[in-house]
């Protein structure tokens, strides 16, 4: 079982209130994972939000390589929050010795570069770290971006917040926008690179169901892009999909919908669109998904998105209130954050739709 869930808020919300509602209890939770995204930070980051992010757990040797390839790349430093781990017995959870949160400043040669330049900077130096740290069996880096905190833990979800103290509101971490989801006793092992969501280059996106697509996907997107590694799960298809439409190719958000789950031809036949669709479904036909999948995603400039295909097991629901809004894999989800939302006001969105929440908490829907 997992849920997944985001939520975009007008004020920052700590993850006590956030993953209180995320984390289902449940009985036995071997093989279980749990991970979540906060984008426009507050409480510490509050005065480095233009600056980088980095986002790793590792052994104390992975601190010291982290720290010589950064020193002699020429980034500065500027700040760092380690956590300090409740270390109760009988918490489960397969901990890394270290945790690590830091901000950089650039490197001086780069402080005069365009945004684009400084985002390919930052891939290379996450893809780089992440093979140092790989080869050597001495971490995790799961980003390195600015205003963005990526925290990735195995174990008992409830016991994960706990040993890290999610479930305090102690205002060290507050974000506008949090990703999160748990996922439960699974029928193999995961790694921590697997748990959901996944990031890259500002999108953020977690996916709640099975593509058996997977290979077709994969083998495809490696040619795509450098950033297109990994494969812990096949959602990151979904992911790297997102990017590849929006960052890469520049088309609006409308496409990706029609790049995972293209229309039939005889539809297509029907719109004045019907050109571009042939086109996208004949040049991306290995980017298509299948299966009951529900994805939620944050682009970004701060939007929030959810999409379906048609064969989904169980509704996505949007629901909100005058101080925020949040997108849940399960109905059971939302009505453990906002209890006391006008329920009617909620969104289903059904297989054709795609469902934009803006930065104003004003939720957008269009038809495929």
């Amino acid at each position: 079982m997992c849920r997944i869930g985001s939520i975009k808020s007008k004020v920052p919300v700590s993850p006590a209130k956030a993953l209180k509602l995320m984390i289902p209890q449940q009985e036995g939770h071997d093989n279980s994972g749990f991970a979540m995204v906060m984008k426009d930070l507050y409480g510490i980051f509050s005065d480095y939000k233009d600056k980088p992010l980095l986002s790793l757990a590792c052994t104390q040797r992975g601190a010291e390589m982290v720290e010589e390839y950064m020193d002699s790349h020429n980034f500065i430093q500027l700040a760092e929050w380690i956590p300090v781990p409740d270390r109760q017995p009988g918490l489960d959870i397969q901990a890394m010795p270290y945790y690590i949160f830091r901000n950089y400043d650039y490197p001086e040669y780069y402080k005069d570069k365009s945004e684009e330049e400084k985002g390919e900077l930052l891939l290379d130096t996450r893809l780089a770290l992440r093979k140092i740290l790989e080869e050597s069996g001495n971490g995790f880096v799961y980003s390195f971006w600015p205003d963005v905190l990526t925290l990735k833990e195995i174990g008992d979800p409830a016991d994960i917040a706990t040993y890290f103290h999610l479930w305090n509101e102690n205002g060290c971490l507050l974000a506008k926008n949090i990703v999160a989801q748990c996922r439960q006793n699974t029928n193999y092992d995961i790694v921590r690179y697997a748990a959901h969501p996944f990031f890259l280059q500002g999108y953020t996106l977690c996916a709640n169901g099975e593509n058996t697509f997977f290979t077709k996907n994969k083998e495809f997107q490696k040619s795509l892009h450098r950033g297109y590694i990994g494969f812990e799960s096949d959602s990151q298809n979904f992911l790297y999909t997102l990017h590849y439409v929006l960052h890469e190719l520049k088309w609006p958000i409308e496409y990706f919908k029609h790049v995972i789950t293209p229309l039939p031809f005889e539809e297509i036949d029907k719109r004045e669109d019907k050109e571009v669709l042939t086109a996208i479904r004949q040049s991306l036909a290995n980017l298509e998904i299948n299966g009951p999948n529900t994805v939620i995603a944050n682009l970004p400039d701060g939007r929030m998105m959810t999409c379906c295909d048609s064969k989904k097991l169980r509704p996505v629901v949007v629901g909100g209130d005058e101080n925020m809004v949040a997108i849940a894999s399960e109905v059971c989800g939302i009505n453990e954050i906002l209890p006391n939302r006008d329920m009617s006001k909620d969104i289903y969105p059904n297989e054709r739709e795609v469902v934009v929440i803006n930065n104003d908490l004003e939720v957008q829907r269009w038809k495929q």
